[in-house]
């Protein structure tokens, strides 16, 4: 829910409003002020709440009073409301002017057949979307992200939505703030309010009651927004605003509509962006040259105005909306979940996957193989303290804690009661738990093993304590970096006694400690990774490997899997790089060890900057910035909350190999949308050259504006078929990314090729069928109308025909039928489209759009310009293709 918001209101703009100059206070920030500045038990009774959080009644109560905890959803305005809505689209408009235009001038055929282009176009695109969204939402169900509660005094996990103001909520690292709260309790709690001020630097939240005179509600030190996330530490907090009346939610409401574009919406919006200077260009031209040879300024008005509605692309929604659903539909059915349709498009141009070690390449099932002390002995001793550590730990259990619990079962509760904690954090390595045993406090820290050696004076073999020296401390690092080269994880164990009178601690209580031994966990690579690795470089997407674990373990993996690692570079060697070099390192490089998920995130954007389209994989609260920077996040369904916040795409199962059938559709779904594009695209340059060629040097309207409204009408229809086509195997190799320059080139070499057959075909019948005869002496108003009829369905049945069979030309690189065959619906679809164009002038209908019959030789003649036209372009469309490629 909350990445989606995010990437609808620009990150600047949020920044831009959190830091803004003082304004009034809204009623429901003064609320969390008055509860924020109570000491926690008056917080409490504000709230009419306890410790053990509310009853079942009082959830029930709240739910009905407050709404559910949401932002931002699209309230169902009902089936009426919604088209009405739809009538407020430029298209639309248009269209409704026209009609208005037609009727003003008596031309009641036009506004019928305007009228009915209205209604398709609304009722269309109504019934695509309603039954697309309702696909999605029932996707995006199947991926909820939820948060711990106390109610009637037991630990309840519920989805955010459920939540109400007085819920109690458990809080540890990786957990995102599900609302706006005031904190209870906290140990070492810090928290990243990025998303909500853009400041990057964790800041410290505490319980105590704070002065709120003179602090923007952001500034509250003991208040947690919705929208930010946990780094570090624990906490509980008493939720006091939930949905829109949060800060966030004020800020969506203030800035609603101001959408974040992707290289998807760019794309689009590039397209766009043309045909619309494309048909202001052709639009005036045609107005002016129609009123100034035909002398009839009303009559050029309404024609250019139909010429507009037949340059104007408004199937693009409804294509672009029916290919992104039915991509998502194809991915669910192979576990994968788009959250955001955008997505998929950029999964299809991804060519660099970053991916994180643990838990992706590796199975994710990590086993405690060895517990010793510093002479690699076996070490009750050592499992015991491990045990210890990772079962009183509050943060995030990881996959080493809980493969630690799992070995062993002890009752410590009662022999070592708890008496504090020092959370995990990334910049350490390590956290520490204190119990109470015997005569002492003892600190037991497990981390990374330079970190913990780095805290070490002293280590002990059995009962004896030695000073930790030099060359005992060469010997333990030579035994740790010949596990981590066998692919075992290592974490060192150490402890350090207190007196009883000590009863808080904190980091700076993490020295001079006593090296107990460590422990070695294996973790094996996925069998499905060696084999997806050879898919996706098979398929042009390179592989990089980010990943926090040290450089030996790594070369172990990777090798395993069939990545060519080459040089190892760690996060050391990228401290103070400049842009340049840094850029140079991701480019030249495959695998990076040691990072910091600052470092990770430099190196996503150092190849963004390099021209790379990035997807990052990633389940980790350290992968979360890096799954938001990506052009495509991918996270699995096991994540923590805010990696799956932040990724744009679930995988339901950890199985590498759905990645490339997530490409595929990807690419699939781009190739159908760029068929339209290019079609779209090309049949309107071509027809400007006709139009306008023809408005100029005929005597006569080269087609009436009723039957350039008809021909646009069927032409979308025929279209209809292009989100079920099929794609050529060659298409889905290789990424494939916007390219608007692409689509000018294509439009201006392939466009006039229909140019020559308008040309060819209005010769036809100006010289074959004696049209040329309307401008006669002594012709009659009645064969001047029918000449003009006669030329009107000529050209209308050989633009139709044409532009609509063209699909199967530019749909393929290879050659149509033989090489590369479309799909049913779309073979229908054109099909039935011509097939009525050709009926139409026989038809009951004909002398209301004011056609004729056509004498059977006219089929002969346009029997070969559709063929000569088919192999023209076909042989145009081989070179441009050969020339500058495919995209």
């Amino acid at each position: 829910m909350l990445k989606s918001l995010f990437q609808k209101i620009s990150p600047a703009l949020i920044v831009k409003e959190a830091k803004a100059p003082a304004r009034a206070v809204s009623e429901h920030e003064q609320r969390l002020a008055e509860v924020c500045a109570a000491p926690v038990a008056e917080a409490l009774s504000r709230m009419t709440t306890t410790e053990r959080g509310l009853g079942a009644g009082e959830v029930a109560e709240r739910r009905e009073e407050y709404g559910p905890n949401e932002i931002g959803v699209k309230k169902h305005t009902g089936t009426v409301m919604e088209l009405l809505r739809r009538f407020r689209n430029p298209l639309v408009i248009q269209l409704l002017v026209i009609t208005m235009v037609a009727l003003a001038m008596g031309d009641v055929r036009s506004a019928v057949v305007v009228g009915v282009m209205v209604f398709l176009s609304v009722v269309l695109a109504q019934v695509q979307e309603s039954r697309s969204n309702r696909a999605v939402e029932k996707l995006r169900e199947l991926v909820q992200t939820t948060v711990v509660v106390i109610r009637d005094g037991v630990e309840t996990e519920i989805s955010f939505a459920e939540l109400v103001p007085g819920d109690v909520v458990v809080l540890h690292a990786g957990s995102i703030i599900p609302a706006d709260l005031r904190l209870i309790s906290t140990k070492d709690f810090f928290v990243s309010q990025a998303a909500l001020t853009g400041e990057s630097m964790p800041v410290e939240k505490n319980a105590e009651p704070c002065a709120t005179a003179g602090r923007g509600t952001i500034e509250l030190p003991n208040a947690c927004f919705q929208g930010s996330n946990v780094l570090s530490g624990s906490a509980r907090g008493v939720v006091v605003l939930t949905g829109a009346r949060t800060y966030f939610g004020a800020i969506s409401a203030r800035l609603s509509g101001q959408q974040v574009q992707t290289s998807f919406d760019r794309g689009i919006a590039g397209f766009t962006w043309l045909m619309i200077y494309t048909m202001v260009g052709m639009v005036s031209l045609v107005f002016l040259i129609v009123g100034g040879t035909k002398g009839n300024w009303m009559e050029a008005l309404l024609f250019a105005l139909s010429v507009a509605v037949g340059l104007t692309p408004e199937m693009l929604p409804m294509i672009v909306t029916v290919n992104l659903s039915k991509g998502a539909l194809a991915m669910s059915r192979k576990k994968v979940i788009v959250k955001r349709l955008n997505a998929i498009q950029n999964f299809g141009a991804m060519d660099i996957l970053c991916s994180d070690k643990t838990g992706t390449l590796t199975q994710d099932r990590v086993v405690l193989e060895k517990y010793v002390d510093v002479t690699s002995r076996q070490s009750e001793d050592v499992l015991r303290y491990a045990y210890m550590n990772s079962y009183y730990q509050t943060g995030l259990r990881n996959l080493l804690d809980r493969a630690i619990l799992a070995h062993s079962d002890l009752d410590v509760e009662r022999s070592c009661p708890k008496v504090d904690e020092i959370p995990f954090d990334f910049q350490r390595r390590r956290m520490s738990v204190v119990i109470d045993y015997e005569d002492a406090h003892v600190l037991i820290c497990k981390g990374a093993v330079e970190e913990v050696y780095r805290t070490c004076d002293r280590y002990q073999v059995d009962e004896e304590i030695n000073p930790l020296i030099d060359v005992i401390k060469n010997d333990l690092m030579e035994e740790f970096e010949s596990l981590s080269a066998d692919g075992y994880r290592v974490l060192a164990i150490a402890y350090k006694e207190f007196p009883k009178d000590k009863k808080v601690f904190s980091v700076a209580d993490e020295n001079q400690m006593i090296l107990l031994g460590y422990i070695a966990f294996f973790d094996p690579p996925k069998d499905s990774t060696a084999r997806a690795i050879q898919l996706l470089h098979k398929s042009g997407v390179g592989v990089k490997v980010l990943t926090g674990d040290n450089a030996l373990v790594t070369r172990k993996v990777c090798r395993d899997v069939g990545l060519d690692v080459g040089e190892i570079v760690t996060g050391d060697q990228l401290a103070g790089l400049d842009r340049a070099k840094l850029e140079d390192l991701a480019e030249r490089h495959s695998v990076f060890a040691r990072l910091s998920p600052a470092q990770k995130d430099d190196l996503i954007q150092a190849l963004q900057r390099r021209g790379h389209v990035v997807g990052f994989l990633g389940d980790g609260i350290n992968d979360a910035p890096s799954l938001k920077t990506a052009d495509v996040g991918i996270s699995v369904d096991s994540a923590v909350d805010v990696a799956k916040e932040s990724a744009d795409i679930i995988l339901l199962e950890k199985n590498l190999l759905v990645l490339e059938d997530g490409i595929i559709e990807g690419r699939r779904v781009f190739s159908n949308i760029i068929k339209y594009i290019r079609m779209g695209a090309s049949s309107n340059f071509g027809n400007m050259f006709s139009v306008v060629g023809g408005s100029y040097f005929l005597p006569f309207l080269p087609m009436s504006s009723i039957q350039i409204l008809v021909n646009n009408l069927l032409y979308d229809f025929s279209q209809a078929g292009i989100p079920s086509d099929r794609v050529d195997d060659e298409f889905l190799q290789q990424p494939r990314k916007w390219n608007i320059g692409n689509i000018k080139k294509f439009m201006m070499f392939i466009g006039p090729m229909s140019s020559i057959f308008d040309y060819a075909t209005f010769f036809l019948m100006l010289y074959f069928f004696n049209c040329k005869l309307f401008s006669a002496p002594g012709t009659t108003e009645v064969m001047k109308n029918h000449y003009e009829q006669l030329f009107h369905t000529g050209w209308f049945v050989e633009s139709l025909l044409t532009q609509t069979m063209i699909v199967y030309i530019i749909r393929t690189r290879k050659i149509p039928f033989f090489q590369s065959r479309p799909s049913g619906g779309m073979l229908l679809t054109t099909l039935v489209v011509m097939a009525v164009g050709a009926w139409l002038p026989y038809s009951p209908f004909a002398h209301f759009f004011g056609f004729v019959r056509l004498p059977a030789i006219y089929w002969a003649w346009l029997a070969g310009f559709l063929l000569a036209y088919a192999v023209l372009t076909h042989f145009v469309k081989v070179w441009f293709h050969n020339r500058y490629g495919v995209d």
